[in-house]
């Protein structure tokens, strides 16, 4: 028969909760006859001390009557006696059937008479002069201290078995229960629901509190991926309609046009729609690859200098378009890993953007801000902006401002730097320049 996974970790629970409470119970049996016996021992050999003592001051007689006041304190556990070399008594009294070994003992526990079940003694035996002197106690009372812990024990045991089933059978409840809710959860997104979530209480934060965070996170990412992915299809279906029409009609014109000049002038215009196909392509790639690129690739860059390449690169081209190029750069903005050609690749992003949107010149100017925690590589200009509520469209894949797609672009530029502020733990931020636009990529430092 094959046990649940709840079933499992309740008899778990209760076995390790009654081999947990034997080596308990076990370790006090243990502990409590060891106190008991050497008590014995202890009172025993002071007590044959305390004999031999006297012996040494007042010989025999003066044991004789010592014995005869320790037997008057009634202390019926009590044996103390002297005994010749031959074993027989002299003073004292000793147990019936006793037979011990005439040899010197400082402490030992023997049986009196098994067959009768009188019970053990723990002796000592020393020798006095030509005598032997017996000092011990019948153990009868360690006996029956010894059964009533051992019942006290098994009593102990007993209920620990009871407590332990009861409390195994309610942790395989709790565990089912929050088993049962997550993967009740699991098997809605297996079948297509993503907008499930498991329910976590704000206040608790166990380990099943952080497996379902750690799922609900991972749907909403997934369910926002299939959300982007449907967008991305749908717009990349809408956007490739038009220049592979465009491409068709005017592939179909060329074939008809007899003059060479005129065809030559045609063929042009399709490797423009041909161009304009492959760039929506390669930058769909690229934003791919930026969102898997490994952390191995990274390299040390200094952000001031990646800054100060990327302006003496552009600031002939933004001169020649009517721009007034400024370079402001904080020098103290420490080395970090980056991936150098994706940020690159980044920031021209950002400056050709502003030279897109801006055409209307003006001042452009590339910033590098550092901070004790985080760097900003930002693109100012002063163009038309883009208002406050259609940043986040904006930063979309195929987010395009212009809803009748009349404008050139496929929405992807933007997309591409969000992607590589987020490779990099970061961010892409769009703020107003008050004319204008302010493109942010904010990277921890």
């Amino acid at each position: 028969m094959r046990l649940s996974v709840t079933a499992r970790i309740a008899l778990l629970s209760i076995g390790l909760a009654l081999v947990s409470n034997l080596v308990l119970v076990g370790f006090v049996w243990k502990r409590t006859d060891a106190v008991v016996i050497g008590t014995v021992r202890r009172e025993t050999i002071e007590q044959s001390d305390a004999m031999r003592s006297i012996f040494h001051v007042g010989g025999l007689p003066a044991v004789v009557e010592a014995i005869g006041h320790a037997r008057a304190a009634g202390d019926t556990s009590l044996l103390i006696a002297v005994l010749d070399r031959h074993g027989a008594r002299i003073a004292g009294t000793i147990p019936g059937g006793l037979d011990l070994p005439l040899t010197p003992s400082l402490f030992r526990i023997a049986d009196l008479d098994s067959h009768r079940a009188t019970g053990d003694i723990g002796y000592t035996l020393r020798p006095i002069g030509h005598y032997w002197l017996l000092t011990g106690r019948r153990l009868d009372l360690v006996e029956a201290e010894r059964r009533a812990i051992e019942g006290a024990l098994v009593v102990a045991v007993l209920l620990s078995l009871v407590l332990g089933i009861g409390a195994g059978l309610v942790l395989a409840r709790y565990v089912g229960i929050r088993l049962n809710r997550i993967a009740a959860v699991i098997e809605a997104a297996g079948e297509g629901d993503l907008s499930r979530r498991v329910p976590v209480a704000p206040a608790r934060r166990d380990a099943f509190d952080r497996l379902a965070n750690q799922l609900n996170l991972m749907l909403g990412k997934l369910e926002r991926l299939m959300v982007e992915l449907r967008l991305v299809t749908d717009s990349l279906a809408h956007d490739l309609r038009s220049p592979l029409t465009r491409l068709r009609t005017k592939t179909e014109q060329a074939v008809l046009i007899a003059d060479p000049a005129t065809r030559e002038a045609a063929l042009g215009g399709l490797l423009a729609e041909t161009d304009l196909v492959m760039r929506m392509l390669t930058m769909l790639i690229e934003i791919s690859r930026s969102e898997s690129v490994s952390r191995d690739r990274f390299i040390l860059v200094e952000p001031a200098e990646l800054v100060e390449e990327i302006a003496e690169l552009y600031e002939p081209v933004a001169e020649e378009a009517g721009f007034v190029f400024t370079v402001a750069i904080d020098a103290s903005a420490p080395a970090m890993l980056l991936h150098r050609e994706l940020l690159s690749q980044a920031i021209t992003n950002l400056i050709d953007n502003a030279l897109k949107h801006a055409s209307n010149g003006g001042r452009l100017t590339l910033r590098l801000v550092a901070s004790p925690h985080e760097i900003a590589i930002q693109v100012e200009d002063r163009g038309i902006g883009i208002a406050e509520g259609d940043r986040a469209q904006a930063l979309k894949r195929f987010g395009r401002l212009d809803a009748a797609r009349t404008t050139p672009g496929a929405g992807l530029g933007m997309a591409l730097i969000e992607a590589v502020a987020r490779l990099h733990n970061g961010r892409f931020e769009l703020a107003d320049n008050a004319p204008g636009l302010i493109a942010r990529i904010v990277l921890p430092a």
